[in-house]
């Protein structure tokens, strides 16, 4: 087989996947994404965010107040020390971009991604993330709000 018929059984593969695990209870899906949620995040993104929130006195606030708006990324503070907005202003997931996979069911990784950073930077709180609009989705952008409790 060539090249082009592999990667089409491959996209056909991951797209018949995705589907099947849309199908799936909302607590489900969110297990099966937060191993990779993790590994993607964990020795990049994370430090990073970790060394920003760190240099702002540990304060969320502070941090998107100061680095709340790149090219990749946008926070907005919503409610002080409660209640988020944040983002990407495009769909950064390498396995979209690799064209693995393009459904809305795969950004469940994403909301899994901002849950884990946000839980390991804030220990003993609760963190809620609830998924506003994705760009997989047909939205401008992908856009979540988070709530600290």
């Amino acid at each position: 087989m060539d090249k082009n018929g592999e990667m089409s059984r491959t996209a056909t593969f991951y797209r018949m996947l995705e589907e099947s695990i849309g199908r799936l209870p909302a607590e489900v899906r969110a297990r099966l994404y937060r191993p990779c949620a993790e590994a993607c995040v964990r020795d990049g993104v994370l430090l990073e965010l970790r060394r920003q929130f760190e240099e702002c006195g540990c304060d969320l606030d502070r941090q998107y107040a100061k680095y709340g708006r790149t090219p990749f990324f946008f926070a907005d503070v919503i409610e002080p020390g409660r209640v988020y907005e944040m983002g990407y202003p495009r769909c950064l997931c390498p396995q979209v971009e690799a064209g693995f996979v393009a459904a809305p069911t795969h950004c469940e990784c994403s909301r899994q991604s901002i849950l884990y950073v946000l839980e390991t930077l804030l220990p003993g709180r609760v963190v809620e993330v609830e998924t506003l609009e994705t760009v997989l989705a047909g939205g401008s952008e992908c856009r979540f709000r988070v709530t600290v409790k």
